[in-house]
């Protein structure tokens, strides 16, 4: 008989965490700055996947995931970073036969921070863990010596301003990431440039194949998954190539195929708006309307 497969195991605090990677006790409650190089080897007993209660912001040297074109990569090689939000499924940390280092912190440890609200902003929490962030050698530097101050300032003695040290030096390694990945998005170029087009072929195949009448309007899911990467990933790549994400790119894709039926076909706007996967035809005129500033009818009057 197959064995079952183990749920994933969830870590609600990090002395729990500590615990079961053979760590000493956490220096604070709420935050730990880890070296991979002491994570003991895993328990047989532990599952392949886990759920943390915190962010997980992880630095490794062996980083896998480059984005190739043709026969080339177009990724630094000097490790790289992934980000974790809270109850996110992920595999086990690596045992200390990897090397690199793990932040993790408690969402409350941001609470009457304006980073409380602003961490939501970082789309990179929600990217797949081959959509990481390399980093080049100069870059890798900069990352580290943040690490190294939150990591000095958790073993120094807590006082009145070591929360507002951490918290500031968390922020400040969230914007260098930021600005990195957006230096990632032009390396990328190449690369991403194929994704688009492959996006382009997978929505005309949509329309043009009316999968739409029978499954309505493509949602980012549905995007994402046929391309292989998260839907966070997608929208900001292509935030980066064409200024619009990805629920915008469905909407001009929309009303591209609106106008060429409204131009070239006598099909009533009702039902052109059920042909493009839209429940309601009043959705359809108003989604038209406010990308044009002509109703459908407006627009086949004046194109005729």
């Amino acid at each position: 008989m197959k064995k079952e497969e183990s749920l994933p195991r969830k870590f609600e605090s990090l002395t729990d965490f500590h615990r079961v990677f053979g760590l000493p006790k956490p220096l604070h409650p709420m935050v730990s700055f880890i070296n991979i190089k002491d994570i003991e080897i895993l328990p047989d007993e532990l599952p392949n996947s886990i759920i943390l209660d915190f962010y997980k912001i992880s630095y490794k040297t062996n980083l896998c995931g480059k984005a190739k074109y043709g026969q080339n990569y177009y990724d630094f090689g000097e490790g790289g970073l992934v980000f974790t939000a809270p109850n996110q499924l992920f595999e086990s940390p690596p045992d200390n036969s990897s090397s690199g280092c793990l932040l993790l912190i408690h969402p409350d440890f941001f609470l009457s921070y304006p980073l409380a609200k602003k961490i939501r902003e970082y789309g990179f929490f929600s990217y797949a863990a081959n959509e990481a962030l390399h980093l080049s050698d100069h870059e890798k530097e900069i990352i580290l010596s943040i690490f190294k101050i939150i990591d000095d300032e958790l073993k120094s003695r807590i006082d009145d301003f070591s929360h507002d040290v951490i918290i500031s030096q968390v922020e400040l390694l969230l914007n260098y990431s930021n600005r990195f990945y957006k230096r990632q998005f032009i390396t990328r170029r190449a690369v991403n440039n194929d994704l688009l087009q492959k996006l382009e072929d997978l929505l005309d195949d949509y329309f043009n194949n009316e999968k739409s009448v029978m499954q309505g309007i493509p949602t980012v899911q549905f995007l994402s998954d046929h391309l292989n990467i998260s839907p966070g990933y997608l929208s900001d790549m292509l935030r980066s190539l064409t200024g619009q994400n990805t629920q915008q790119h469905i909407h001009n894709k929309l009303i591209e195929k609106a106008k060429e039926k409204l131009s070239a076909t006598t099909l009533s706007v009702n039902e052109i708006a059920y042909a493009l996967g839209f429940e309601y035809p009043q959705s359809f005129s108003k989604l038209f309307k406010t990308k044009t500033k002509l109703s459908p009818i407006q627009f086949r009057q004046s194109f005729n």
